[in-house]
């Protein structure tokens, strides 16, 4: 059984573009298996005042690793880590964080950090300015079992929400391999 309900948030980010942030929020009577499947909770949409849109869905993959809590979190914490099953390279000055694939650059700051249990990284512009988007990577343990899993919150294109799946279960099933967790 589910139930849910919506909360939306409007915020203005500049004299020509807006925000409306919109959160389903859902409570269900039975548990439910949800490894490496999407599950879209909250809707960012990005609008200008001319009436284009730029929908981004906020979704949530969990995969059963198959490791301790604190060498998972190595991997997912720090820039060496990082750049061995995330992207081909990871350069960090402090806080900022930056990207490396191919011939391509992001770069990212961390907004969040508890050590043992999760990262949040922001994506920064081309002006090394925070947007609205961000990853977050959680480490949870089952309190009965001990069973690892890797919490992957992301955003994507609704329409792309298949491939974004795909891209994190290929990078999952790298950090896997590294890790020994095969």
């Amino acid at each position: 059984l589910l139930a849910a309900s919506t909360t939306s948030i409007v915020s203005i980010i500049s004299s020509d573009v807006f925000v409306v942030w919109t959160k389903k929020i859902s409570s269900s009577l039975t548990d439910s298996s949800n490894s490496g499947k999407i599950s879209p909770s909250e809707n960012l949409s990005i609008f200008n005042f001319q009436g284009n849109i730029f929908l981004e869905v906020k979704y949530e993959l969990e995969f059963p690793i198959h490791s301790s809590p604190q060498l998972l979190y190595q991997y997912i914490s720090t820039a060496s880590g990082l750049s061995e099953w995330f992207s081909d390279n990871v350069n960090s000055r402090g806080e900022y964080y930056t990207f490396i694939w191919n011939d391509s650059e992001e770069n990212a700051k961390l907004v969040s950090k508890k050590t043992g249990e999760k990262v949040k990284f922001k994506w920064l512009d081309e002006d090394l300015k925070e947007t609205e988007y961000y990853f977050e990577l959680k480490i949870q343990v089952d309190e009965i079992t001990n069973d690892v899993s890797l919490i992957v919150v992301d955003f994507s294109e609704e329409d792309e929400l298949p491939e974004n799946q795909l891209l994190w279960e290929s990078l999952v099933s790298d950090l896997k391999h590294v890790i020994g967790s095969v």
